[in-house]
């Protein structure tokens, strides 16, 4: 029977289990948003996933969304991250680079006053954003012309080159979560006009040209998305018009797997998004969100998905395939020490026995 435990080919990888670390942002880089070692000593931690998935990493300069987020477009970047490619490396593991550009989660003060940019000119409302100066709201986007997507574009392919430079064995081109690519995904963000707004089909449009990018820079591509997630004031008219759409049009275009969001964080939007995906999209599905280890081998057994990522349990359990493969206990984790910098709630969490 394949379970979690069950070794799964990705591409060129063969991973030993398929209990993937899913991508965490912890803001530990430095305010040039340059990989540290204390983040190496980290990610190293946790080499024993099936998959590590980092946090992302901006693929352009003026794009912070958390402030102390890392990059991959300079060669300071690329030599931290260096660094953590060969510690993980070395404790036998695997791992991919997570790129974005944050669109209209961005703010001025985070980017030297550089005004965000989105899909269209909607800000984010439900949610305030962390700055030097305090939590304030979110700034209205400037919305992209059309002649400013392919540079974008572009980015995101020297990104993959450079995440390819610094040792990664892949990249996860995260499409999820409000940011960038999700803001000209779904209709509540994208109300522009021509050929990258309106249809289903042209508001893909820049998740595909990226794509198709993207893949020329590297061999093993996989891609995020969060079709119900409400996260940063996301809506869709249709999510499972938009999940059916994508499950068919990124058969194809060389994903080496598809990980997908299954639910809505705040619940709003709901409706099974899994389903569409395991019956239309011919690659490796990897689902997140809420899962219990026992739920995740079930719905491995059951041939639901591929593969299960895990967030949280993994931030306070470095050791978690251990952990879950003889049934012991977990660590709680704590929630005020997710962004806050240093070791405390990052490197300080112990493996069993330790």
């Amino acid at each position: 029977m394949t379970d979690l435990f069950t070794p799964l080919a990705l591409g060129s990888l063969l991973l030993p289990n398929r209990v993937l670390m899913a991508p965490l942002t912890r803001c530990r880089a430095t305010a040039d948003h340059v990989p540290t070692a204390l983040m190496a000593e980290y990610y190293a931690q946790r080499a024993s996933a099936g998959l590590v998935i980092s946090e992302c990493a901006m693929v352009l300069p003026g794009t912070s969304s958390f402030a102390t987020e890392p990059g991959i477009y300079s060669a300071e970047q690329i030599a931290g991250w260096r660094q953590v490619t060969e510690a993980v490396h070395q404790a036998g593991g695997r791992i991919v680079l997570q790129i974005w550009h944050g669109g209209r989660a961005c703010h001025s003060l985070l980017n030297g006053g550089q005004q965000p940019v989105g899909a269209s000119p909607l800000a984010i409302s439900d949610a305030q954003v962390h700055t030097p100066q305090g939590k304030v709201d979110y700034e209205v986007p400037r919305a992209l012309e059309d002649s400013e997507i392919a540079p974008i574009v572009v980015a995101f392919g020297a990104a993959a080159r450079a995440a390819v430079q610094a040792g990664f064995d892949g990249v996860e081109i995260h499409g999820a979560n409000g940011y960038l690519i999700d803001q000209f995904l779904r209709d509540g963000s994208n109300q522009r006009q021509g050929s990258y707004g309106g249809s289903i089909e042209n508001r893909a449009r820049l998740l595909l040209e990226i794509l198709m990018t993207v893949r020329a820079e590297c061999p093993l591509v996989g891609l995020r998305l969060s079709p119900l997630n409400s996260f940063n004031s996301m809506r869709d008219s249709n999510p499972l018009a938009l999940t059916n759409w994508l499950a068919e049009h990124l058969n194809g275009r060389g994903l080496a797997y598809l990980h997908l969001m299954r639910a809505d964080m705040a619940g709003i939007q709901q409706a099974d998004v899994l389903t569409p995906f395991r019956e239309r999209f011919q690659g490796v599905l990897v689902a997140n969100m809420g899962y219990t280890p026992a739920e995740a081998n079930d719905a491995i057994a059951a041939g639901l998905v591929d593969a299960v990522a895990f967030g949280r349990a993994f931030i306070s359990n470095p050791d978690l395939p251990h952990r879950i493969g003889i049934g012991g206990p977990l660590n709680e984790d704590n929630p005020e020490t997710y962004y806050s910098p240093g070791a405390v709630g990052y490197t300080d969490y112990p493996a069993l026995g330790a």
